[in-house]
């Protein structure tokens, strides 16, 4: 276990009653003295807003990053994955509660400069490193040092977030960030509010921000749950809002959800929702839709928009067959792809590498 920190916050003010408001994300959590957020994470002390988890985290692991999921992102490299503690949001089906939800810091068990962690993406031959298990936009000043030191070394930024944060925040966090995967719950706003404390809007906005007006390269996962938010009409909408305000060529992944944390009395989703939610998808012209936590060949690969070929053939996060040249057309009618690539090389695989940053003979 690592000590608490006290590093200075940004996006606060001060309130006329003596207490802070922070300014991070539209929970505008108001704090007294010695008062966390609903995050846990960030703190009113000495009269400031502090973050109680800067360097400091929950672990990292060395992942394939089709497992974020980026399926259009460098496909077949590794990422260097960690997370702190704590959530912006109180979702009851969380699948990382044990880390998001910590209120307790017993799960810190590992530290690491922004430095540290750039060099660490070199040695284990990462070429991003993904900020993941909880949202990273409440540890943003940690997350945005760590990118800058990236970026000095080559290495990229991935957030895997749920996009709940303002709009002042959200230019400076994503302007260090290179690729996102956002986590769009639902498809209404009684959703949001009864099953994760929060609200649609504002995460319809980070959407929209991130693909009109950044270069972020963005995907987008929606975790189906039987009954909750996995009909056909909620589907639809989702589908025609996608790509009416964001494009045909923004991948979605359905994801199928477990029976987890405050939600354990809701079954796990049948493949055949998953295939059913693909399928809608499609129809709606969306070009790239997958399937996720679910042994499927067909939804976890991928098409040319083109000619219809499978050009990336998936087994989990394994990949079986690639058929496109290094700018990422299609080897057949040669159509481009919509992401980011490379000189293909061998994929890293469906590994997950678990590491200490205070081991420097760690290697991948």
């Amino acid at each position: 276990m690592t000590p608490e920190s006290n590093y200075p916050g940004r996006w606060w003010h001060a309130l006329p009653d003596g207490r802070i408001q922070c300014d991070l994300c539209p929970r505008d959590c108001r704090l007294h003295e010695g008062q966390r957020g609903l995050c846990f994470v960030r703190k009113m002390e000495a009269g400031r807003m502090v973050l109680t988890t800067y360097g400091r985290s929950s672990g990292f692991c060395v992942d394939p990053i089709e497992k974020k999921p980026l399926n259009h992102f460098y496909p077949g490299t590794s990422v260097l994955s960690f997370g702190t503690a704590g959530c912006n949001l109180a979702c009851k089906f969380c699948q990382n509660w044990d880390i998001s939800k910590s209120r307790e810091m017993d799960r810190l068990m590992d530290a690491a400069s922004p430095e540290a962690i750039a060099a660490a993406a070199v040695r284990m031959r990462c070429q991003s490193v993904a900020y993941t298990y909880n949202d990273p936009v409440i540890f943003a000043e940690y997350a945005m040092d760590v990118a800058d030191a990236c970026r000095e070394r080559g290495i990229k930024n991935v957030a895997v977030t749920a996009g709940f944060i303002h709009a002042a925040p959200r230019r400076e966090f994503y302007a260090k960030m290179d690729a996102a995967n956002v986590d769009l719950k639902a498809f209404t706003d009684a959703f949001y509010f009864k099953l994760c404390g929060g609200h649609l809007q504002p995460v319809l906005e980070t959407l929209e921000y991130l693909v009109r007006e950044t270069a972020v390269w963005t995907e987008i996962t929606t975790l189906l749950i039987p009954g909750k938010n996995d009909s056909d009409a909620e589907i639809e909408a989702e589908c025609a809002w996608i790509a009416r305000h964001l494009g045909r060529d923004v991948p979605l992944h359905f994801s199928a959800f477990h029976p987890d944390w405050k939600m354990r009395d809701v079954a796990a989703t049948p493949a055949a929702t998953l295939a059913r939610a693909r399928e809608i998808a499609l129809r709606a012209g969306l070009r790239y839709v997958y399937t996720g936590n679910v042994h499927d060949v067909k939804g976890g690969s991928t098409y040319c928009p083109g000619c219809g070929k499978a050009l990336i053939v998936r087994d989990w996060y394994d990949i079986r067959a690639y058929h496109l040249n290094d700018s990422g057309h299609c080897d057949g009618c040669g159509v481009q792809l919509a992401g980011r690539y490379q000189k293909f090389g061998k994929p890293f695989g469906q590994r997950r590498i678990p590491v200490r940053l205070s081991d420097a003979r760690t290697t991948a």
